[in-house]
């Protein structure tokens, strides 16, 4: 392990090193064009959300009070027959909603399984959908519910750019219910719907405020039936979330300014909001995630990452996140034959939490530069010693602290160790390029060899 981490060391010291193409490298986040050009103001936007154990035997009151007559229920088919499912359905049945049950959801969906959602949903009048599952199933749902309700719309129109034409979502949407079985995504506060595009085998999405779900119910009994990695890598996904949404460029760095508010981005970068959520969500991920993981009766623990995973959602939901995301969609998308523990699917699979955080030493050692206050109060929220640090370190205190939260949770030893090689770094570099609605967010330019060299310095973390 300690040559393996020396190679890493010297590799996040040339990323740090390297030369920034900023003309103000000195200041805190530098890389904001001229300000008549920048944003100038930031939008909150957020579903409704209702916390406590066994709340979601509401669900079938509340579409009941929404006057729903017949409601598309999704879901996937390892959870279609355990409890959380059932408890929906119970109260679905007792509240006399008319339902039909689509469990065809894939884990980690591609445009194709966004068709078949979608197809189903577009063959009866539905007036409210329900997702119950996780981040794949909540994101397969809200697609569904958008191109039903918009049936002569080309797939691609909604799908951001540069590869689809990010056309704004301008239709009027169902009411949907989103019943979160997982803590990682947040997609139950956010208007983000994620799949891999299978033509360039790298994932895209659709982003618009319109497409978040009416109301999350957070029913924090379902985390007790998540398998152990299932825990680990939801949690690494909303450590992810935390800690590029709180070091995103600010909102009013971003470029170009709308000329419409309809146009301002659902990604706005960082602001005094979301930066409050950001940093609760670490500090429970700090004090939680490891007993949740080792300890599935720790009630305490599992709970709380329900709630983080709502927390960081509604602070990325608005922020947004960058490198650690964009250069995840390649590594999960271009996956060979790496089989997740505890995943039970027919597909090789990289999980999103896992793609994202295995790079994040790297990242956060090569961005620290732009805004080296918050990467050190990141690293002393997980457990970092910085009285004497000094700020140019920000980068390698936070990367180290980092990888030994990583190696106390038997997180695989880098992007080598989930099946690939430094022969695989142009492809995965060509994968992140088209990302832009959320590297544009990095505190820090970079350049496809900077891509590289993270990429690189990712194959091993130890």
């Amino acid at each position: 392990m300690a040559a393996g981490r020396d190679k890493v060391i010297h590799l996040l010291r040339q990323l740090q090193s390297a030369s920034c193409r900023c003309p103000a490298h000195s200041h805190a986040y530098c890389q904001a064009p001229s300000p008549i050009t920048t944003d100038y103001a930031f939008e909150m936007a957020m579903s409704n959300i209702r916390y406590g154990e066994g709340v979601s035997k509401e669900v079938g009151m509340d579409l009941q009070n929404m006057g729903a007559r017949n409601v598309c229920v999704m879901t996937d088919k390892n959870l279609v027959q355990l409890p959380p499912v059932k408890a929906v359905l119970n109260s679905l049945t007792k509240n006399n909603i008319k339902f039909c049950l689509y469990d065809r959801v894939r884990v980690e969906p591609t445009d194709n399984s966004f068709m078949d959602a979608i197809q189903f949903a577009k063959k009866e009048t539905f007036d409210a959908y329900v997702a119950v599952g996780g981040g794949s199933v909540m994101d397969t749902c809200k697609a569904a519910n958008l191109y039903a309700c918009s049936p002569g719309t080309d797939f691609l129109d909604y799908v951001n750019a540069p590869i689809g034409k990010g056309k704004p979502v301008t239709v009027t949407l169902k009411p949907l219910i989103a019943v979160p079985t997982t803590s990682g995504t947040g997609s139950e506060t956010t208007g983000i719907a994620i799949f891999d595009y299978e033509e360039m085998k790298a994932k895209t999405g659709i982003a618009s405020r319109n497409i978040k779900p009416t109301l999350g119910l957070i029913d924090p009994e379902h985390t007790l039936h998540m398998p152990e990695r299932v825990v680990a890598n939801s949690g690494f996904d909303v450590l992810c979330h935390a800690l590029e949404s709180y070091t995103a460029i600010p909102y009013n760095m971003r470029s170009p300014c709308p000329t419409n508010p309809i146009n301002r981005p659902a990604y706005q970068g960082s602001n005094p909001i979301s930066d409050v959520w950001a940093i609760h969500a670490l500090k429970i991920v700090s004090k939680y995630l490891k007993r949740a993981v080792k300890n599935p009766d720790d009630r305490e623990a599992r709970f709380s990452m329900h709630l983080a995973s709502t927390f960081a959602g509604i602070g990325f939901g608005n922020a947004g996140v960058h490198l650690c995301h964009g250069m995840s969609y390649p590594i999960a998308g271009l996956v060979k034959k790496y089989r997740a523990k505890d995943y039970n699917v027919d597909h090789p699979i990289v999980p999103h939490g896992l793609s994202v955080v295995l790079t994040s030493p790297a990242v956060f050692s090569f961005t620290a530069a732009m805004c080296p206050e918050r990467h050190l109060e990141a690293a002393e929220i997980l457990g970092a010693d910085i009285q004497t640090a000094k700020l140019e370190d920000a980068g390698l205190i936070l990367a180290d602290t980092l990888r030994k939260f990583l190696f106390d949770l038997n997180v695989d030893d880098g992007l080598a160790a989930v099946g690939y090689s430094t022969a695989d770094i142009p492809a995965l570099v060509k994968g992140t390029l088209p990302q832009e609605r959320v590297t544009k967010l990095s505190p820090r330019l970079h350049s496809e060899e900077d891509l590289s060299r993270l990429f690189e310095a990712s194959m091993k973390i130890y």
